[in-house]
């Protein structure tokens, strides 16, 4: 699999997570679930957003690789 394809895999994984996440908030709605996305889900998405960041540089990397060595 490409950098590129593993980063709009990743980026469609990231907007599921959130859409199942705001879905459950409707439901659960404690300090419980609070702590669950202070403590873990904002830091992971947080973490997915710098590794989409890191794919993108180096996706142009690879591609100018590329055309340099093509």
């Amino acid at each position: 699999m490409s950098v590129r394809a593993s980063r709009t895999k990743l980026l469609g994984m990231m907007k599921d997570l959130q859409v199942k996440w705001e879905a459950t908030k409707s439901d659960w709605n404690d300090p419980m679930s609070r702590e669950l996305e202070k403590n873990h889900l904002a830091p992971l998405e947080r973490k997915m957003r710098a590794a989409v960041t890191a794919m993108e540089q180096m996706s142009e990397i690879l591609a100018k690789a590329q055309r340099e060595c093509g």
